[in-house]
């Protein structure tokens, strides 16, 4: 009889449903994706209802049902905090407590209630530390038999860093920093007090930092005030956060206004307020005082358990730029990161965490990486595109064979055409790998502008990644191994660099230089986060890529998710051809039907 798992993860953010059958990853996918909520974090009922069906199993089947963390422990946590604090934080104790007393403590039969829902029997639950689960979620899927493991995020239960070392099927946790001192949270903080939305803005901040003055006074005034007043870092990487500048811990907000505009002589700046130099640097400075850390991080990981290799997962292993630069250290050979780094990944790392641990199952012999490019959600058929895209009056569409497709969909890239690309299962993780990708042309210097202000919705800062053939990559980029999630940021080659002073130019100027003969890809500090496509990862958008090199000569293109700000990455047809009606997308690719709008100077935005 098969062992069948459900990993689950919920109620705080990202909520996921992925399905392990006897070691085999077999369906992941976040329940945003089906409730069309950002980030939700209700129970993910949908989710668990796709993974069930890709694999044509009955709720009857499932075996064995693992929540992602353990709820009793993050009480304890919550109720010891409030106590350190007292009297401080009363007004969010009132509002938090009696959510935890009516709902949250009850952790167990809340999910079985909602398991009931769905058809599953009354089921023994499983309950593996968050931290565990994101170490599972990134050694076992790696194609290392050992390797050093670190995670780093917000916080879990009272960890929200962790040292580890993998061997086999056993993760053994060798170094913690508890809770409240959380890498996570100090850039949540920044995130907030920038203006962005914490647990999805932190990103921003990534891009925004690159506009950042290195050289300037200000800048190097801010970095000296966060490592002086706020955050204090030891030579193996743990720090002590100064709380009088946070109230993360009992309060309803992240930061002590007036302690940062008192340090920083600058005030919290409000939502969708105007972005300013400062702003930039500010970013910046806190970006390197991560980077200081999770690098110190990193070595004694390695120092630690005496490995060459390290994987990465939680939130924190999202940011790209971090990730670049842990290349470079000495004494690591390899690095592997979990593509659903954040609370999402922890539904799978909570399954498989079950198979080899609780079950005492060993990994099979280990001949590449688990993960199956991360495409584990929902795909869909040309029948059921075709019985879609029928009902849509306002497209006139038509059906290519493979090669006719690629041709089409090459020729309108290099025309300077922006492409809905919709192909195969759906991404798991935050990231758009080419299945459901908006994609254009790298070369083309007006393409960033284009898509961020008529396509994305979104402020005309954002970096754009570049999907570019594995074989080719180091042609392009200062990288030499592959990088197929778009997590490393790495710097362009053949550059040009400019001579001005970045002061001398207004922030939203510096937006239109041409950087590189790649310029819709090359980040305002010469950089990009890179996708490498390889045959074997994602073998139509290979072809697409390479049918795109024969007619330009470059095997490159800008990849952004398809998706409008702050609304999740399409899912099903349906939400890929609502998302191309309302914006100012020239061409819709549905598996093997391209789709164009019968009237495409209508503007619906």
């Amino acid at each position: 009889m098969a062992e069948v798992i459900l990993g689950i993860s919920a109620f705080f953010h990202d909520s996921a449903a992925a399905l392990v059958i006897d070691g085999k990853i077999i369906a992941a996918a976040q329940e945003e994706r089906f409730s069309r909520v950002k980030n939700d974090a209700s129970f993910p009922s949908n989710a668990i209802e796709y993974v069930l069906q890709e694999a044509s199993i009955h709720p009857h089947e499932v075996t064995h049902i693992t929540f992602y963390e353990k709820p009793l422990l993050k009480f304890e946590r919550l109720l010891e905090t409030y106590h350190a604090f007292a009297p401080s934080g009363l007004k969010s104790f009132l509002k938090a407590m009696p959510v935890w007393m009516k709902e949250k403590i009850f952790f167990r039969r809340m999910i079985n209630s909602e398991l009931k829902k769905l058809g599953f029997p009354q089921s023994k639950l499983f309950f593996p530390e968050h931290h565990l689960s994101h170490a599972a979620s990134a050694f076992y899927p790696s194609p290392f038999q050992e390797s050093a493991i670190l995670t780093i995020d917000g916080v879990g239960e009272w960890a929200n860093m962790t040292i580890g070392y993998g061997d086999g099927n056993k993760i053994s946790i060798l170094k913690e920093q508890h809770f409240p001192h959380s890498l996570g949270l100090f850039y949540s903080a920044i995130t907030y007090y920038l203006g962005f939305k914490v647990n999805s803005g932190e990103y921003k901040v990534m891009g925004l930092a690159a506009y950042g003055d290195a050289e300037a006074e200000q800048t190097k005034d801010f970095t000296t005030k966060i490592l002086k007043n706020i955050v204090d870092i030891r030579e193996d990487g743990s720090f002590l956060l100064n709380m009088e500048y946070f109230r993360f811990a009992t309060h309803l907000t992240m930061t002590n206004d007036g302690k940062w505009k008192e340090l920083f002589n600058l005030s919290r700046r409000e939502k969708e307020g105007e972005l300013k130099q400062i702003h930039a640097n500010l970013a910046f400075a806190a970006q390197k005082v991560l980077e200081k850390i999770v690098l110190k991080l990193s070595k004694t990981a390695l120092k630690l358990t005496g490995s060459k290799k390290l994987v990465l997962a939680g939130g924190v292993a999202l940011n790209g730029v971090v990730n670049g630069k842990i290349l470079e250290l000495e004494g690591l050979n390899h690095i592997w990161i979990q593509p659903a780094a954040g609370d999402s990944g922890g539904a799978l790392g909570a399954a498989l965490a079950t198979w080899h641990i609780l079950l005492d199952k060993g990994r099979e012999k280990i001949t590449g990486e688990a993960m199956q490019g991360s495409y584990l959600g929902p795909g869909y058929s040309n029948e059921h595109i075709a019985s879609m895209i029928s009902q849509y009056r306002e497209l006139d569409f038509e059906y290519l064979e493979e090669i006719s497709l690629l041709n089409e969909t090459a020729n309108a890239i290099e025309k300077g055409l922006i492409v809905g690309w919709f192909q195969g299962r759906m991404e798991f993780g935050p990231r758009a790998l080419g299945n459901r990708s908006i994609l254009g042309d790298a070369r083309n210097s007006e393409m960033q502008r284009k898509i961020n202000q008529k396509i994305k919705f979104r402020e005309s800062f954002r970096p754009f990644a570049p999907s570019v053939l594995q074989e080719n990559v180091s042609e392009y980029f200062h990288l030499d191994t592959a990088s197929p999630y778009m997590l490393l940021v790495r710097e362009v080659k053949n550059i040009d660099k400019k001579e001005t002073s970045m002061g001398a130019k207004s922030f939203m100027e510096r937006l239109d230089e041409i950087r590189s003969n790649i310029p819709a890809v090359t980040h305002i500090d010469y950089t990009a986060r890179i996708q490498t496509v390889s045959e074997r990862s994602n073998l139509r958008y290979w072809k697409l890529l390479q049918q795109l090199k024969k007619r330009t000569g470059d095997g490159i293109v800008i990849n952004t998710s398809f998706n409008v700000k702050d609304e999740p990455i399409v899912c099903s047809p349906r939400d890929a051809i609502e998302c191309f009606l309302k914006t100012e997308m020239d061409m819709l690719v549905l598996e093997n039907f391209i789709a164009y709008k019968k009237n495409p100077k209508r503007k619906i935005r």
